[in-house]
């Protein structure tokens, strides 16, 4: 076997332990969607102070603004600065919307609305909530190709705009005090967790479906460039 198709091979056997869920357990994952929600609050609180930088540069340009003029200024940047950080976080899109959004904006909004659920979920959850997380960051890239009228795309948008939503909906309608309560054998939390298992194993299915095309254009060039190169070098060599 040649280089190539070790690296496809072992690319495909990756693929395969992360669909079968043989990844092991779940590693601690950064909150991505807090960090994206900390990372628009500091660009808005970065472009307000360089307007009021602006602003104070060409009232300066026009008259002396003295040092009262630059004690307002550092009062407007103090100001800003403290009003965008405790300002109001951005809202979780609602479930209706995860309907209509664009796919390729799909992923990220459902893991938004998805970690606005976090606090209301079991612990078990919330650790699938994370492998939830962790799919979704990784299929969208490979959306960015994809047509939103096509199969693929519509059996994405049932599984995390519409069956995802309205499964933990359901959840969060169970009264607190029935949640760990059995019911034929099982519990609200226990078949929540269940149920997530097997979204995010769906997930990651979809995913390795939509990375075939990637990785058999992978092994097509490579073994072009073995063909073309790898025989070349060893023609070259025989006639030295």
């Amino acid at each position: 076997m040649s280089d190539v198709d070790d690296a496809i091979a072992s690319a495909r056997a990756s693929w395969s332990r992360i669909s079968e869920g043989h990844d092991g357990p779940a590693l601690p994952r950064p909150r991505r969607g807090q960090g994206r929600a900390i990372g628009r609050r500091l660009t808005r609180i970065a472009a307000a102070d360089a307007a009021i930088l602006v602003a104070a540069f060409v009232v300066g340009l026009i008259m002396p603004i003295g040092i009262m003029g630059a004690v307002l200024v550092m009062a407007a940047l103090l100001a800003a600065t403290l009003l965008l950080a405790v300002w109001p976080q951005d809202r979780a899109p609602p479930p209706e919307k995860l309907r209509t959004v664009d796919i390729r904006a799909l992923p990220a909004q459902t893991e938004r609305w998805l970690d606005a659920q976090r606090p209301a979920l079991p612990p078990p959850a919330r650790a699938m909530v994370d492998r939830i997380g962790t799919r979704l960051d990784a299929l969208s890239p490979q959306l960015a190709r994809v047509d939103g009228d096509t199969e693929d795309a519509l059996e994405l948008r049932r599984l995390i705009g519409e069956q995802l939503p309205a499964f933990v909906a359901d959840y969060a309608r169970v009264p607190a005090t029935l949640r760990q309560v059995e019911r034929n054998g099982r519990t609200p939390d226990g078949e929540l967790v269940d149920g997530l298992k097997l979204i995010e194993h769906e997930i990651g299915q979809m995913t390795q479906r939509l990375a075939e095309h990637d990785l058999d254009s992978l092994s097509t060039r490579g073994r072009f460039l073995e063909m073309k190169y790898q025989d070349d070098g060893d023609v070259a060599g025989e006639t030295k």
